[in-house]
C-alpha cells in the first residue's frame, strides 16, 4: 500500500507519520467515513452512472447513517441487481472488537482493531442523564504527557474518518440504539448522547479525518448529534484550535494539568513548543466560546506536583487575566502500572476545588469510572497481545453477560 509521508508535530519536535486508508485483504472498499459526494464517486467508478448513482449515494446514506445496517440485501429499496454488485465491491464494515470489558460501574471498554492488524480503545460512560462516548483519533500518541498511561505507547498511525466515526456506530449498535421500521427517527431517547474525542491519540493533529468524521456525525441526515454535544480535547496544538472552531465549532477542552512553564513542561511536553501564555490566547480567540460555551480545562491531580493552594490561585489568576469563560475539571489521577506519580489525597482536592470555586469558576471533582477495566481518564492502553486467545474470548464472554 502506497502512503503518503505526513509530519506530525510530537513533543518537542516533529515526526514523520505514513499516513493511508488501509486496504482491506478481500480489496472491498468500506464505505463508512465517506462524504456523499465520495460515496457517489465510487458508486459511479462502480458503473452505476447519473441519476442511479445519485439516488443510490441517498438511498445508502439513509440505510448506513439512519438506519444502521451493514448488510446490503437488507436494503429492499435497491434493486436486486445493484445490491449484488454492491456486495460484491464494497463493505460497510464496523472496527473489530477484540476484547469488550463492562466496569462495576457500568462503564464499557471496546478494544478494537484495524484492518492492518493496529489496536486502539474507546470507551462508554453511562449517567443517570446521559451516555457518554470517549472516541480515539490514533492508534497510540505521540505526545508522551508523563502522567498519561496511553502517553507511554507510540504512535502508529492515524485513525480514518472511517475508523473514527465507526467507533460511534459501533457503540449505537452495541447499545441498540439504531430506530426499527416504523419508529420516529428523532424524537427516541438514545443512552448514547454526547462524544468527546478524548481517547487515545491527539485529535488536532489527525484534523482532516477528525473533521471529516465529526461532520458525519452533526450531519442532520447522517448520524445527527448536535455539535453541542461534542467535545474536542487538545493538550494544546495551538496553530489547530482557530480552526477547529471555526470548520466544526465543537465545544472546546485543554489538557492544562499545570499553571507554570516548569511544571508543564516535565508533565505536558508539548508545553515546549506551545507555551502555556500561547496556548490560553488561543482559548480566548476560540470561535463560539461565551458562557453559555465555556472552555473546559482539564486538571489532572497530582500529589505535590500540581495540587497546591498556590496552584489553585495562579490557575483562577490565569483564567481572569485572559477573560476566559471557563470551568475546571479536577480529575483525581488514575494510577496504572509504571507511574511515578500518585493520586492527590482527597482534602488536598477538595481544597483546590474550594478556592477555584470561590473565585467563582466552577471547578467539579470528576468521579473517576472504570478504574478497574482501565478504562479511566489516562489510563487507555492497548494490551491485548499480552493475553491469550483462549483468555480474551473469556473475558469478552464475561462481558457479554454482563452487559445482557
Amino acid at each position: 500500500m502506497h502512503t503518503a509521508a505526513m509530519t506530525i508535530a510530537g513533543a518537542t519536535n516533529p515526526v514523520p507519520v505514513p499516513r493511508g486508508v488501509p486496504e482491506r485483504a478481500d480489496g472491498r472498499v468500506n464505505l463508512v467515513g465517506l462524504t456523499k459526494d465520495e460515496l457517489r464517486a465510487a458508486l459511479e467508478a462502480a458503473g452505476i452512472e447519473g441519476k442511479q448513482a445519485r439516488m443510490r449515494t441517498k438511498q445508502l446514506w439513509h440505510w448506513i447513517y439512519l438506519r444502521g445496517k451493514s448488510d446490503f440485501a437488507e436494503m429492499t429499496d435497491i434493486a436486486k441487481m445493484h445490491r449484488e454488485l454492491l456486495a460484491k465491491l464494497f463493505v460497510i464494515a464496523r472496527p473489530e472488537v477484540t476484547q469488550a470489558l463492562v466496569s462495576e460501574d457500568g462503564t464499557r471498554k471496546w478494544l478494537l482493531k484495524t484492518d492492518d492488524g493496529n489496536e486502539y480503545e474507546m470507551v462508554f460512560i453511562p449517567d443517570a442523564d446521559r451516555g457518554t462516548l470517549c472516541v480515539s483519533s490514533q492508534v497510540g500518541c505521540t505526545l508522551n504527557c508523563r502522567f498519561c498511561h496511553t502517553g507511554t505507547m507510540k504512535l502508529v498511525r492515524n485513525l480514518t474518518a472511517g475508523e473514527i466515526a465507526g467507533q460511534i456506530m459501533l457503540a449505537r449498535d452495541a447499545l441498540g440504539e439504531w430506530p426499527k421500521p416504523g419508529e420516529d427517527l428523532t424524537g427516541e431517547a438514545r443512552m448514547l448522547t454526547n462524544i468527546v474525542m478524548m481517547g487515545m491519540g491527539e485529535p488536532l493533529y489527525n484534523f482532516d479525518n477528525v473533521k471529516g468524521a465529526l461532520l458525519l456525525v452533526m450531519d442532520e441526515t447522517g448520524l445527527g448529534l448536535s455539535r453541542r454535544r461534542i467535545t474536542l480535547s487538545t493538550s494544546g496544538v495551538v496553530p489547530m484550535m482557530q480552526r477547529c472552531g471555526e470548520e466544526l465549532g465543537v465545544n472546546l477542552a485543554v489538557s492544562l494539568h499545570a499553571v507554570n512553564k516548569e511544571t508543564r513542561d516535565e508533565i505536558v511536553p508539548l508545553n515546549k513548543k506551545y507555551g502555556i501564555e500561547e496556548l490560553l490566547q488561543a482559548c480566548a480567540d476560540y470561535p463560539g466560546a461565551s458562557n453559555a460555551r465555556r472552555i473546559t480545562f482539564e486538571y489532572v491531580m497530582l500529589k505535590d506536583v500540581n495540587d497546591s493552594d498556590e496552584d489553585a490561585r495562579e490557575l483562577v489568576r490565569l483564567i481572569k487575566r485572559y477573560k476566559l469563560p471557563a470551568k475546571v475539571n479536577l480529575i483525581p489521577f488514575n494510577p496504572w502500572p509504571g507511574s511515578n506519580y500518585e493520586c492527590s489525597h482527597p482534602k488536598r482536592i477538595q481544597a483546590f476545588s474550594k478556592i477555584v470555586f470561590d473565585a467563582g469558576i466552577s471547578a467539579p471533582v470528576r468521579t473517576p469510572r472504570g478504574r478497574d477495566i482501565m478504562a479511566a481518564c489516562g489510563q487507555l492502553k492497548s494490551a491485548s497481545e499480552k493475553l491469550s486467545r483462549a483468555e480474551r474470548d473469556r473475558m469478552a464472554a464475561e462481558a457479554a453477560s454482563a452487559a445482557a
